[in-house]
């Protein structure tokens, strides 16, 4: 197709041929409008010639033709032939007002049907038709021929239309000519413009070509393309501007680059970039090799969830695109399967083309060891602190154990017999004692086992009751009364059993020895309780320890998480109990918070997010 052709050449063809169109359309218009102008002129002076002649016949025959003198008549006709206007004028005929005809130029018979081919009315002063007769065509003149005011007969001539088409053929030719002659001359014109116009722009499309490939070390010979002020040399000038600062912008982009990668294979942590579509690792630094345990190969493509979570809820979940994650003690595993936790950093990133995660991890097993170390330590020297109480605990089935025994003992030496029933109900008694102590120890080996960071739902209530079961037979014996408000029903937390018996139990041994303060104080009268409430607001469970204890002032409120700070005598504790306590619910995304309990005592209220 033309069109597509058009299309597909280049600038310099495109304005060339645009301008070589243009060209070519005023002249076919010049032509035409000419042409039309020529005609009409010609016409209307070729009518206008006609008229003159006819008037002056009309003028010169009123007498013949009123006294019928036809020679005469035919004299004058001839007359008006000679010279140039032979050349002009076809025939002419004279008509009476009865539109007879009384004389003619014709050398052969009179045409039929021509005095019928132009008739004059009445009221017109002339009448003009173009005629076609043989060979030629000519226009008809008609003029009356007056005498006073009547009409006496009408002068009819032949005007040549030959004659003025001769006249405009030889213009026409004449003026082709022209339009040629001018037209070349703008064709050659206009393609010595187009490579003037397109010169700079061809120079600026190959410089153009040299950026897209990388090359900003390149020579522009654009002619004196800094001077002059037409807007192709400004925009080869604007162009080269541009050029110089993109070649600026990518060095700045490849030492930014190369400073940036230095970070990241020399950071002292794990560094991952992840996929935030699909959560595949698309990049990993060498650190991330070392830690855990793969090639780089492998990391590349892997999914993020096969070495464990960046966020807290326990699930392999990824952060959003507009989400940034940071959680502490995570435990991810390495190739071998081993263990190691870690702190965890997720900002969304562009990683080249790609909308990315870059997730940085922090290796702290090293910490966490010493701090399950440190929990477990105080969770021993709390058991060890209460183990008077938890023998009497145990003591109890044991005596009950001893007694049953050496009745069944006593009876068999004396050779007694004991009933039946009270023999079953004896027995059954010594199992249910062995099942209370057994249960007692195994409670206190479960308490005391030590715990770990994984997280599952945990019903917070059950933890209390399991806390209890150890230590609130001892807060009976010291006439410490238990006020339970367990709201059943309420939302698991995701937490691990073990460690949030380890809050709850913290929390009453503190509660205790607030309360034996206040004993030992001489205050006898009040009523020594601890009240232990439970229940959801929203998506939030509550857990608050509540005592009638000697409470805690401004100054002490402050700094009473703090590691190694007690008020309590030197030797009667570490200081560590709130600390750990307050690590803990922070580690599950919780909070805790000092009021006032009970007649002066103090309150912990804890607030730990709902699992699900």
């Amino acid at each position: 197709m033309p069109l597509e052709k058009i299309k597909r050449s280049s600038l310099k063809n495109k304005i060339f041929f645009s301008i070589t169109l243009v060209i070519l359309l005023i002249s076919v218009l010049i032509a035409l409008f000419t042409r039309w102008v020529l005609i009409s002129s010609l016409t209307s002076e070729l009518k206008r010639r006609g008229l003159g002649i006819g008037q002056s016949i009309a003028e010169s025959c009123r007498g013949p033709i009123l006294t019928e003198d036809i020679p005469q008549l035919t004299s004058l006709l001839f007359d008006a032939r000679l010279g140039e206007r032979k050349l002009l004028i076809v025939y002419v005929y004279i008509q009476d007002k009865k539109d007879r005809v009384l004389a003619h130029t014709f050398t052969h018979p009179f045409p039929q049907g021509l005095t019928d081919a132009n008739p004059l009315p009445p009221d017109q002063p002339n009448a003009i038709r173009l005629l076609k007769m043989t060979g030629s065509s000519v226009y008809d003149v008609a003029i009356p021929v007056l005498e006073g005011i009547y009409r006496i007969g009408t002068v009819h001539l032949g005007v040549d239309k030959n004659h003025i088409d001769q006249l405009i053929g030889k213009l026409r030719t004449t003026f082709l000519g022209f339009v040629s002659t001018v037209t070349i001359i703008f064709f050659v014109i206009s393609h010595g413009l187009a490579r003037y116009i397109t010169r700079p722009i061809s120079q600026l499309t190959r410089v153009s070509d040299e950026i897209s490939r990388g090359n900003f070390n390149f020579s522009v010979p654009l002619e004196d393309r800094m001077s002059g002020e037409d807007e192709v040399r400004q925009l080869a000038s604007s162009f080269m501007n541009m050029a110089q600062r993109i070649k600026e912008s990518q060095v700045r982009l490849q030492e930014s680059e190369a400073k940036y990668r230095s970070l990241f294979n020399s950071g002292p942590n794990p560094i991952f970039a992840l996929d935030q579509d699909r959560h595949r690792i698309l990049d990993a630094n060498p650190r991330a090799e070392a830690v855990f345990g793969y090639a780089r190969e492998e990391l590349i493509g892997r999914s993020f969830s096969d070495l464990g979570p960046i966020d807290d809820s326990g699930q392999p979940r990824i952060a959003g695109k507009n989400e940034e994650v940071a959680i502490s003690k995570v435990q991810y595993r390495k190739k071998d399967g081993s263990p190691i936790h870690v702190n965890v950093h997720a900002i969304p990133a562009r990683y080249g083309s790609v909308d990315a995660l870059i997730v940085a991890t922090t290796d702290i097993s090293e910490m966490v060891e010493k701090d399950s170390q440190l929990i477990q330590a105080s969770k021993m020297t709390t058991l060890g602190e209460m183990s008077a109480g938890i023998a009497h605990e145990v003591n109890q089935p044991l005596n009950a154990i001893k007694m049953g025994s050496e009745f069944l003992e006593f009876m068999a030496q004396s050779g007694k017999k004991i009933p039946k029933a009270d023999l079953l109900h004896m027995v059954a008694e010594i199992s249910g004692q062995v099942d209370r102590a057994v249960a007692i120890i195994q409670r206190l080996r479960d308490f005391g086992r030590k715990s770990d960071f994984s997280k599952n739902q945990v019903q917070i209530n059950d933890c209390v009751r399991s806390v209890l079961e150890i230590i609130g037979r001892q807060l009976t014996l010291q006439n410490i009364r238990l006020d339970l408000e367990l709201e059943e029903g309420i939302a698991p937390v995701m937490a691990h059993n073990n460690r949030l018996e380890q809050v709850i139990f913290n929390l009453l041994t503190n509660a205790r020895d607030a309360i034996v303060q206040r004993q030992e104080s001489g205050d006898e009268g009040l009523d020594h309780c601890i009240r232990i409430a439970s229940g959801q607001s929203n998506r939030h469970v509550r857990l608050a320890v509540s005592d009638t204890g000697v409470g805690i002032s401004d100054t002490v409120k402050d700094r009473i998480f703090e590691a190694f700070f007690t008020t309590k005598q030197m030797g009667e504790g570490m200081g560590l109990g709130l600390s750990i306590t307050n690590e803990i619910v922070e580690d599950y995304g919780g909070t805790i918070r000092i009021g006032s309990g009970i007649h002066g005592g103090t309150a912990f209220v804890l607030t730990f997010p709902a699992a699900g």
